[in-house]
Order: structure tokens, then sequence, then C-alpha cells
């Protein structure tokens, strides 16, 4: 494999996506992005030989987090991690991707398009402070999950991600190894918030090394 190759679906995959259909959706998806998203400027050429297991599989073991039938927000969706990836191992969900910038709004749709989840999955072209405040068409915009990655630190995500959520609905947002430090930095802005209950939990042990990190922001009632 020379650099910059997209390498095969590591045996991982397998225990984390069982389904056939699903699996070959998610090589789609790994193509499309090794392609079309490195020539777009959204994944850097260098990270495509790591592709599987620093984002698709680093992103796949957190979707058995998500609630049976649930409606994903996936703010800042940029390639579509990790929303793309929860949409293709689970078909009970569905997903909007909340995304400003054009030239990443169109390669949404159009992967979108290319893996067949238009009935599943929708491209909403905004800023998650503009839908929180009420200045975007999509104003009434909200979901049981919403989930962002590489995104903002926690205390200033907060204030575009809890609102979105309806009422006991979570906050799903991957992090790293300061994931606790946030936390503690945003208690106070996320109490405002009304989010009554934080965790951090560890995904894919055994899986990808390391395990991904996600707080889990629970709304209260």
């Amino acid at each position: 494999m020379t650099d910059g190759e997209l390498p095969p679906a590591p045996p991982e995959v397998a225990s984390v996506v069982p389904d056939d259909p699903a699996r070959a959706r998610l090589q789609s998806y790994a193509e499309f992005l090794a392609s079309a998203g490195v020539e777009r400027g959204l994944l850097g050429p260098r990270e495509v030989p790591r592709l599987w297991d620093r984002h698709l599989l680093n992103c796949a073991v957190v979707a058995p987090m998500v609630p049976a039938g649930a409606h994903v927000i996936d703010v800042g969706s940029g390639a579509g991690l990790p929303g793309l990836v929860w949409a293709i191992v689970r078909s009970d969900i569905t997903l909007t991707c909340l995304e400003s910038l054009q030239r990443r709004a169109t390669y949404l749709e159009e992967a979108v398009g290319a893996l067949g989840l238009t009935d599943r999955v929708s491209v909403v072209r905004a800023r998650a402070e503009d839908v929180v405040r009420g200045r975007a068409s999509e104003s009434s915009l909200r979901g049981d999950v919403v989930t962002a990655r590489a995104v903002a630190p926690l205390d200033k995500l907060a204030g575009w991600t809890v609102p979105l959520l309806k009422p006991g609905g979570d906050l799903l947002a991957l992090k790293g190894q300061s994931a606790a430090d946030e936390v503690e930095a945003a208690r106070t802005v996320l109490e405002r918030l009304g989010i009554d209950s934080v965790e951090i939990v560890q995904c894919g042990e055994g899986i990808v090394d390391p395990p991904t990190t996600v707080v889990r922001a629970r709304k209260a009632r």
C-alpha cells in the first residue's frame, strides 16, 4: 500500500457492522471519502491510509449508544463523521447533517445520494447557532440525539447543541484525551442549559486503539 492509498477494510469491521449490505455501503463511503473527500479538502491525503481505524471504526463503535428509531442531528457534519457512519450502520435512525459551509453541504448531498440514503438523511446548510436563535428557516429542528466530532470545546459546543435536543435527549460529543477537563470546564454551562447528567464513555475497546471517548450529556425531561 502506498501513501494516500485506501487500505482494505480490517477484520474488525465485520464485528462492528455484521450486516452485509451495511458493510458494503460503508466500503462505498470509505472510497467516496478517499476520493471526493480528499479532492474537496474535507480529508487530508495522509488520513487515507488510516481512514478505517481513525475515522470510520472510530465513529461506528459509538453507534450502539444511539437509541432505537432516533432522529440524530450531526452538528458541523463536515465530511459526514460521525453522522453518515451511524446512518449506514443503523438503518432504524434518521439523520440531519447540519453544515454551514456550502462546499461541505454540497459534498454531503452528493455522498447521501451516492450511498442511497436520501430516504433517511437530509442536509441542512445553516449554522447551529442560527438555528438555535431562530435566525434560520429550520429553527424548529430538534433531535433525540445531537452529535459533533472535532467541532469545538465542550463549553462552547454545548450552546450550539443542547438547545437542539428534545427533552430527555442525549448530546453525544466525540472527544479526545481532554474530555474530563472539558466536562469540568463546561459543568456550569451544561447545568444552565438543562443537562441533568454527564458521563464519559469509552467505546470500542479491543476494536479501536485508543477507544473512542464520548461525552454523553442528557437533557432533563
